[in-house]
C-alpha cells in the first residue's frame, strides 16, 4: 500500500495553497492530493453560470504568498482560474495531484498511528487505498453534485424552462427572453447584470431583500501602490488596506447596525434616485452581516435597474403556472426561462465516512479547535474561511499553522496530535452565527464553537493572526503522544 506523510483531499483553492505552503515550509513531507473532479479549481471551474466572478477583493482573496496581478480587484471565474494554474506551474504543484478520485471513506488506526484512506479512481476504474500519517481537508463546506431548490407548488405546470445556477449548462438560452431570477444573494445579484442587457427584460424575484454594497472594480488604491511599489508589496499594501475595511465595516455592523443600514441603503438610493422604492426591495429584515453582505462590481445590478433592464419584485411566491409564476398578492409574473438561485446545500468534509478505530466518528457533536482541527479526532486539519471576509485570509493562516504544527512534531518525535476538551460542561453555540436558510438548514450536520478561546470562532483576521500563527502549539489542549 502506497504511504504518504500527508494526504490532501481537494484541489480547488484552499487544497492548493495547503499544497503550496508543504513545498515551502516542510520541503522532506510527502504529500498527494486527491481530486474528486477532472481539473483543479473547485468552485472556479464547477459554476458556468454568466457572471460569475469573486464576491471579495481579490488582493485580500489570493494567496498572501503570490501576489495579484491582474487588473480587476473583483475578478471574473476565468481569470481566477488562470491565477491557480499560475500558482500550480510556479509551485510544481501538478505532479502531486491525481484526478477524478474522490475519496469515500477514512479510518484511523490508534495502533498504527495511521489514517487509511479509500476511494475509487473513476479513470481507471481502480480503487484507492493508501495511508498517511497527517489528513488535510480542502473539500469546501457545500454540495457539489446540487445546490438548493426550494419544493415550488405547481412547478411542473410551467411549460418554460427552469434551472439552478449550479447547474447551468451552454444551452441555456435566455437572449430576448422574459426571465426571472428567484433569490437575492450573491448569485442572483452576479448572474443579472451579466444577462440582463441581451435579455428581454428580467425580473429579480426575492421573498426578503439582501444588503448589496457596491465595490470598484478597478482598485484605484492597488492601481497607484502598483505603479509606485515592486509587485510584492504593492499586493501587500493593497490587502492590508481591504482586511483594516472590511475588518470596520464588520465591526461597526454589530455595534451600530442603523447606521450601517442607512450607510448601505443611501448608496444605493444615490444610484437608483429618490423615486425608486429602496425601503421595499433594499431593507433586509435582519442587521447587516447576520447574513453575508453582497457585493457587486460598480453599481452593475443598480446600474441594471435604473436602465430598465431588470425589474426588481419583493413578493411571496404561491404557485407556478404554464406561463410563469403567480404571487401570493395576485400578480402573475410571466417567463420564458426561470432560474431558482436560491443558494447551496452544505457538505462538510465532502460527506466522507470518517471512522476512528472503525467506529463512526461525528462532527457533529464534536468543537473546533481554532477554527482548524477538530476536538478528539488525530492527525487531522481542514480549511474552512472566513463567513465575513475573504475565504483565503483564513485559508492562508490554517495552512501555515500546519506547517508549524508538522515541524514541532517531527522535531519533537511526535506522532499523535488531537484537540482534547478540559471542560465537560462548555457552552457551546453554531459554528458559523448567521441566519442564512442555508446554515440554518444545515446546522444539525455541523460542528460547535465553544464561548471562549480556542474553541470560539473570532471571524476576525487580525486575532487569528495571533492565535494561528504565533500562540504556542502545546497549550495543553492540544495533545500529543
Amino acid at each position: 500500500m502506497e504511504h504518504y506523510d500527508l494526504i490532501i483531499i481537494g484541489a480547488g483553492l484552499s487544497g492548493i495553497d495547503a499544497a503550496c505552503h508543504l513545498k515551502m515550509n516542510c520541503p522532506k513531507k510527502s504529500f498527494k492530493i486527491f481530486e474528486a473532479r477532472h481539473t483543479i479549481g473547485g468552485t472556479w471551474d464547477l459554476f458556468k453560470y454568466p457572471g460569475i466572478r469573486s464576491d471579495s477583493d481579490m488582493h485580500t482573496f489570493s494567496y498572501s504568498f503570490k501576489p495579484w496581478t491582474f487588473n480587476k480587484s473583483i475578478s471574473d471565474a476565468e481569470t481566477i482560474m488562470k491565477y491557480l494554474r499560475e500558482t500550480v506551474d510556479e509551485y510544481g504543484i501538478e505532479e502531486f495531484i491525481q484526478y477524478q478520485s474522490p475519496i469515500k471513506s477514512l479510518n484511523w488506526s490508534s495502533e498504527e498511528k495511521l489514517w487509511t484512506v479509500c476511494g475509487q479512481n473513476n479513470h481507471s476504474e481502480e480503487p484507492i487505498k493508501v495511508t498517511c500519517n497527517f489528513l488535510v481537508f480542502g473539500t469546501g463546506y457545500y454540495d457539489y453534485d446540487e445546490g438548493y431548490t426550494p419544493e415550488y407548488k405547481g412547478l411542473e405546470n410551467f411549460k418554460g424552462r427552469f434551472v439552478h445556477p449550479q447547474k447551468w449548462t451552454d444551452d441555456i438560452d435566455y437572449e430576448d427572453k422574459e426571465v426571472i431570477v428567484i433569490g437575492s444573494g450573491a448569485t442572483a445579484v452576479t448572474l443579472i447584470p451579466s444577462i440582463a442587457d441581451k435579455t428581454k427584460h428580467v425580473t429579480m424575484l426575492q421573498r426578503s431583500p439582501s444588503y448589496i454594497l457596491s465595490q470598484p472594480l478597478h482598485d484605484p488604491f492597488a492601481k497607484v501602490a502598483h505603479k509606485l511599489l515592486p509587485a510584492k508589496a504593492a499586493h501587500s499594501v493593497s490587502r492590508w488596506k481591504n482586511i483594516l475595511l472590511s475588518n470596520y465595516l464588520y465591526r461597526m455592523s454589530k455595534q451600530k447596525p442603523e447606521k450601517v443600514k442607512d450607510f448601505v441603503k443611501g448608496r444605493i438610493r444615490k444610484v437608483l434616485g429618490k423615486d425608486f422604492d429602496v425601503d421595499t426591495h433594499f431593507n433586509p429584515r435582519y442587521n447587516p452581516w447576520d447574513e453575508r453582505l453582497c457585493s457587486v462590481p460598480d453599481n452593475d445590478l443598480f446600474l441594471s435597474i435604473q436602465k430598465g433592464d431588470c425589474t426588481m419584485v419583493t413578493a411571496h411566491i404561491d404557485t407556478f403556472t404554464e406561463e410563469g409564476i403567480l404571487l401570493k398578492n395576485g400578480k402573475e409574473l410571466k417567463a420564458d426561462l426561470i432560474i431558482s438561485a436560491t443558494g447551496l446545500k452544505l457538505k462538510l468534509i465532502g460527506g466522507i465516512d470518517i471512522r476512528v478505530d472503525n467506529e463512526p466518528f461525528d462532527i457533529s457533536s464534536k468543537l473546533q479547535y481554532k477554527g482548524a482541527m477538530v476536538q478528539d479526532l488525530p492527525n487531522a486539519l481542514a480549511i474552512i474561511g472566513y463567513t465575513n471576509a475573504a475565504w483565503t485570509l483564513k485559508a492562508d493562516l490554517v495552512c501555515r499553522y500546519l506547517c508549524r504544527l508538522l515541524n514541532h512534531m517531527e522535531e519533537n518525535n511526535l506522532q499523535v496530535c488531537y484537540p482534547a476538551l478540559s471542560e465537560e460542561d462548555m457552552d457551546t453555540a453554531p459554528v458559523i452565527d448567521f441566519t442564512s436558510g442555508y446554515i440554518q438548514r444545515s446546522l444539525d450536520k455541523l460542528p460547535k464553537q465553544g464561548k471562549k478561546h480556542p474553541w470560539k470562532l473570532d471571524q476576525n483576521y487580525i486575532k487569528d493572526r495571533k492565535t494561528l500563527g504565533k500562540e504556542a502549539i502545546e497549550d495543553g489542549i492540544l495533545k500529543f503522544r
